[in-house]
């Protein structure tokens, strides 16, 4: 994964000699986990992506697209409890968070038609990521505290650093250069460290991103 991660860059680094055609992305990620081994409490967590790629004309209008991004993703939890014993009221609360941030290689084909004096864009593709880093946050109301994410397939380990799904992105870009694109991802593998196929842990994610291409 490292290798191909390495190769992207090279590629962009190669091809991007030449300005033309190098873009420059940005944006908000709204992300969660999914599958039968996330509890149903979990919420969407705020972060964001990072990064470049470049498109290399295939067609008219269609162009390949390969990036990379830094992007965090994970999701949020939050629990409440409240009731009355022996005539006292309680209540007790918890949150915690899940920080996991990715490198991301999308490999988008991207259709690009003329329309006013702009671009439509419609791109759609699969991306590889890998996992470097991440937080464990939570905080009960008498304790709080949080801890690093490891990636791999150890006992100790809490994801696998791979992760692999499909991108969708619609937007538009002004004749200046300048765009913006609702993008959404799905994952399509378990990150679970266990890799229990019944109990699988996926990526998803929706956001909204702004962009330059020189």
């Amino acid at each position: 994964m490292k290798r191909i991660l390495l190769l992207a860059v090279m590629a962009i680094a190669v091809t991007a000699v030449s300005a033309q055609g190098l873009g420059l992305r940005g944006g908000v990620n709204f992300s969660n986990l999914a599958g039968d081994g996330v509890p149903d409490d979990t919420k969407m967590k705020t972060g964001f992506h990072l990064g470049l790629d470049y498109e290399i004309p295939v067609a008219p209008d269609f162009y390949f697209a390969p990036g990379l991004l830094f992007s965090t993703k994970g999701a949020k939890s939050e629990w409440s409890e409240s009731g009355e014993v022996g005539g006292i009221a309680y209540e007790f609360s918890s949150e915690s968070t899940i920080v996991l941030n990715y490198l991301e290689v999308p490999l988008n084909l991207v259709y690009k038609p003329l329309l006013g004096e702009g671009n439509l864009i419609v791109a759609f593709g699969p991306y590889l990521g890998y996992g470097i880093g991440g937080k464990v946050k939570w905080d009960d109301g008498d304790e709080s505290g949080e801890e690093d994410v490891t990636f791999g397939s150890g006992d100790d380990d809490m994801f696998k650093a791979l992760d692999m799904g499909a991108n969708i992105s619609f937007g538009y870009m002004f004749a200046s250069g300048f765009s913006f694109q609702l993008n959404t991802q799905l994952g399509l593998i378990n990150i679970d460290s266990e890799g229990d196929s019944d109990y699988p842990v996926k990526n998803t994610a929706f956001g909204l991103g702004l962009g330059y291409r020189f």
